[in-house]
């Protein structure tokens, strides 16, 4: 099969999005207490970037609702979600009724988190660096949970779980 090569722009937007869409990421909920109370954010843009220090990052789009939240939060968590935790991105997605009636803990910092994650990173945030029409948040990790399980998975617009090979 012969690559097909697309230049960037208005015109490819769309495959452009698609053929980021091959590459399978996790899924994430990012949690932060904001002005009104615990706020909760789905996001697959989630990376390591260092070992030492313990540095992760993160993107929210700037467009959604809850933008300000998280740029603005000293203090947050990732979690990152097992595939039976699918009900998640549904209850954190726009207009979905978030923390309201969800049993959730505190960290020290007071940071809401959801038990039960697959991991789980408590993160200060110590940059916010311009990405377009996203901002990366890049977290120094004070403490980590972590569970055995399968992830959630992401790839081409749809959600799944991963099947380890024996």
């Amino acid at each position: 099969m012969k690559d097909i090569v697309k230049t960037t722009g208005p015109a490819t937007q769309r495959e452009f999005r698609d053929a980021l869409g091959r590459f399978a990421t996790g899924v994430t909920l990012v949690t932060a207490e904001g002005p009104e109370g615990a706020a909760g954010f789905v996001a697959n843009s989630f990376a390591s970037v260092s070992l030492d220090p313990p540095l992760v990052l993160w993107s929210p789009a700037r467009r959604s609702a809850r933008f300000d939240i998280f740029v603005s939060a000293p203090r947050y968590a990732i979690h990152v979600l097992g595939v039976e935790q699918f009900a998640l991105i549904a209850r954190f997605a726009r207009g979905g009724p978030g923390f309201d009636g969800l049993a959730h803990e505190r960290t020290p910092e007071g940071v809401p988190v959801i038990p039960g994650a697959l991991a789980r990173f408590d993160c200060r945030q110590v940059a916010c660096h311009d990405g377009g029409d996203h901002c990366i948040i890049l977290g120094h990790v004070e403490r980590f949970v972590l569970r055995d399980g399968a992830p959630l998975v992401f790839s081409q617009g749809a959600y799944g779980g991963f099947v380890h090979g024996g």
